[in-house]
């Protein structure tokens, strides 16, 4: 018994109208590939799902440009001529945005386009630049107060690290004066004990230093 005719209309059922589309997609994509295989045709085939992803099949021996271009020659119709009349009217309206910007540049600078105003449109400009050069002094004030921040964390750092450098150079000379002072060595045969290291070192920095007088 063959399979009953099903009715073509919408599935409802969003789950079954996936599952379908899954599987006819598939089926249509291999028809194009066996009419490319078996007789040697150009096949162009897009298809767009209801999200939007897109399935595409061109044959080998061609690409999507070439076939749109003899599309278009075999039919005589622009497929480009909406957009491209589309394309105009955004680079008009830019064009106009663009005009308008130079000419409010031109006023804000005080250049030729003050003339074309009137004594309203003069007041609401100066308010704009009276509002503008808040907006840049409170940026100004910020952009100070965060250097000076900066600055003095970086002192505060300095500082700390010149005291640290302090304490560890007074304990090392604290530690090489303490090594300099010796005991008196006992006598080698003489009446009067052996110089410190300290006082010897002291008698030599004082004769190396002081001034040779001529005879």
């Amino acid at each position: 018994m063959g399979r009953g005719k099903i009715e073509i209309k919408f599935i409802e059922n969003p789950f079954n109208r996936q599952i379908t589309y899954s599987k006819r997609k598939s089926g249509i994509l291999k028809k194009a590939r066996e009419l490319t295989i078996l007789c040697n045709a150009q096949v162009c085939l897009i298809m767009f799902s209801k999200s939007g992803k897109i399935a595409e099949y061109i044959s080998p021996s061609t690409t999507l440009k070439d076939f749109l271009d003899r599309y278009q020659r075999k039919t005589n119709t622009d497929l480009w001529e909406a957009q491209y009349e589309a394309l105009q009217k955004e680079l008009r309206a830019q064009q106009e945005i663009g005009s308008r910007l130079k000419k409010e540049i031109r006023q804000r600078t005080g250049g030729d386009g003050l003339s074309e105003l009137s004594f309203e449109e003069l007041r609401v400009l100066e308010e704009d630049l009276h509002h503008s050069l808040g907006i840049v002094r409170n940026r100004k004030n910020h952009v100070l107060t965060s250097q000076t921040r900066t600055t003095m964390k970086s002192i505060r750092i300095e500082e700390t690290r010149r005291s640290i450098l302090q304490r560890s150079l007074c304990a090392e000379r604290e530690k090489q004066e303490s090594h300099l002072i010796a005991v008196p060595a006992g006598n080698d045969g003489d009446d009067q004990p052996h110089f410190t290291t300290l006082q010897m070192f002291t008698n030599w920095f004082s004769t190396a230093t002081k001034p040779s007088q001529s005879s």
